[in-house]
């Protein structure tokens, strides 16, 4: 039964440490800043190969029925890419201002919708049966599809990128108390009893307190990572109780738990 308990408390104290290590608040924010980077690049590559698609019937729409490699023919080529790098520039800055949290001006979401609308219609314009062209249903199924996409997941990105900042935040404050180095039972060892030395008494030290000697002084209870997290989880419950705006940082949890930079 030794050997079989032996293995169990190794596989317990295994079992802890990686516990306490993928509940750690940078390895969930690892984690989250990963899943934050695949959103971003399925998000962006869908916008891309959508605007990409517009192109044809954009060109197709300004050039008007001017002849093929004609001066209007070139021009026309680029009124889509006008279009698409004012609507790619605002949707950089909400990739950016969305991770921390921060709200665009209205004019910003003015300025996308209004790209979107001139995408759309100038997209869509003959399959309406607009300008002496007959009216096409599957030419208007297929020609909005990848304008209202594109839309629709311009819209999403930074709800989606805000809802992972707060999942990091929620994280941090919620995060259960985990010992992050678990010990191992020590094993005892019976070493030689060796005879005792008698050695003559050290001299009395000359200041001596009125009790007749020093009182040694109280040893400082060890303070683990589950007080850190105690502390600081029932300050921050007390201030959201107060109605208090309270932004978790490093600094907050030093403030407040009296822990050291490296464990906050």
């Amino acid at each position: 039964m030794s050997g079989r308990g032996d293995a169990l408390l190794a596989h317990a104290s295994d079992a802890a440490r990686v516990r306490a290590l993928t509940t750690a608040p940078d390895v969930i924010a690892l984690r989250v800043e990963r899943v934050r980077a695949q959103v971003d690049a399925l998000l962006w590559a869908g916008i891309v190969l959508g605007l990409a698609f517009t192109m044809v019937n954009v060109q197709t729409f300004a050039a008007a029925g001017a002849p093929q490699f004609s001066p209007g023919w070139w021009v026309a080529w680029l009124l889509d890419p006008m279009v698409s790098l004012v609507l790619l520039a605002v949707l950089r800055a909400e990739q950016v201002t969305a991770r921390y949290q921060v709200a665009l001006p209205a004019w910003a979401r003015r300025t996308k919708w209004l790209t979107f609308a001139a995408t759309y219609v100038m997209n869509t314009w003959t399959s309406w049966g607009l300008d002496d062209a007959p009216f096409s249903p599957a030419g208007v199924v297929l020609h909005s599809v990848p304008p209202l996409v594109v839309f629709a997941t311009a819209e999403t990105g930074p709800v989606l990128r805000d809802r992972l900042t707060e999942a990091v935040h929620r994280a941090v404050a919620t995060t259960p108390a985990a010992p992050i180095e678990p010990t191992e039972p020590e094993a005892v060892v019976h070493a030689p009893v060796e005879q005792p030395v008698h050695e003559p008494a050290p001299a009395a030290h000359p200041r001596t307190t009125r009790t007749g000697g020093r009182k040694k002084a109280a040893a400082r209870p060890r303070r683990l990572l589950a007080d850190y997290v105690r502390a600081a989880t029932e300050a921050l419950d007390n201030a959201r109780t107060a109605g208090a705006q309270v932004e978790v940082t490093p600094a907050w949890c030093r403030q407040v738990s009296g822990c050291s930079a490296g464990t906050s």
